[in-house]
């Protein structure tokens, strides 16, 4: 019998973006990774956090729901599904308005006929003191913070993957990534927009830890370069998307900050993709040979 029936495998796309304060410039940039990965066999394209807009919250949370119908739209036009990184969202899942003037940081996974299949709060929000221009980060002011875990399906021929889902300062926290794999997930996503100093630092070592932490494959699609806002400043962020397996391994990755081609008879495009498969016959036996989570004592 053929290989690829016994062990199917499934395909990911995680896509590095540099998200300015254009809208609908990042949406085309968004739409035109889509089709690139599509066209090189991705089942689910993972974008990063902040994907429509670096910055601008107040007023991106104002286009949400347009916003999200616009991703939708992309999922079922291309036929894939869509882990939309991340927008501000004015309402709770139970659509209360966020109270005290804050928002809802809101990742969403949409199915290849367009319907939403998930919508995941981000629970851990960014505080910390960096050396960089800002300083000093509190999401906190911004966003009011996600309560529920969330792991959704994704089918693939006769087959179902179970993908955990987080969004970027997340990744600090392993006891996360240990309840989604208690919850059933196979992949953790984790769109982010890591700063410069913060990534350089601690990145590719997160994204290994997790995947160790949970032996399921983690899609660390990233924000990378500037980002120039209308006011005057600007952010530098980290990228070097990548995609890590459930032993640790690191599959493939954009191994850089900027977008920019490698040769310069390449034409440089305003995202870049990191292509990798999930083996998921291989990563159970992996589990089956080290049993962490039957030997959990903490958890």
């Amino acid at each position: 019998m053929n290989d690829t029936i016994d062990n199917p495998q499934f395909s990911i796309a995680a896509i590095q973006m540099n998200s300015q304060q254009n809208i609908e410039s990042n949406l085309a940039d968004i739409q035109s990774a889509i089709i690139d990965a599509k066209s090189q066999g991705a089942e689910l394209v993972v974008i990063p956090e902040n994907c429509c807009s670096m910055g601008q919250q107040f007023a991106t949370a104002e286009r949400f729901d347009a916003l999200s119908a616009t991703m939708a739209d992309y999922a079922r036009t291309h036929g894939i599904y869509l882990l939309a990184g991340s927008l501000p969202c004015p309402y709770r899942p139970d659509g209360a308005v966020v109270p005290d003037g804050r928002l809802r940081q809101v990742s969403q996974l949409f199915a290849p006929d367009g319907t939403r299949v998930a919508r995941y709060d981000k629970i851990h929000l960014f505080t910390a003191t960096v050396a960089d221009k800002q300083g000093s980060y509190n999401e906190a002011a911004t966003f009011e913070p996600g309560t529920q875990t969330i792991v959704a399906p994704l089918e693939s021929g006769s087959s179902v993957y179970q993908l955990g889902m987080m969004v970027c300062f997340d990744l600090r926290f392993p006891a996360l990534a240990q309840r989604l794999r208690q919850a059933g997930a196979d992949i953790l996503s984790a769109p982010s927009a890591f700063t410069y100093l913060t990534g350089q630092a601690h990145w590719s070592l997160l994204l290994q830890a997790r995947a160790l932490d949970s032996q399921c494959m983690v899609i660390g699609a990233a924000q990378g370069g500037d980002h120039r806002y209308k006011d005057g400043n600007a952010r530098q962020t980290w990228g070097h998307t990548a995609i890590t397996a459930f032993d640790g391994r690191v599959i493939n990755s954009h191994d850089s900050s900027e977008l920019t081609s490698s040769t310069a008879s390449e034409t440089n495009k305003g995202y870049a993709v990191v292509m990798a498969s999930l083996d998921k016959q291989a990563q159970v036996q992996g589990q089956q040979k080290l049993p962490i989570f039957d030997c959990h004592r903490l958890a």
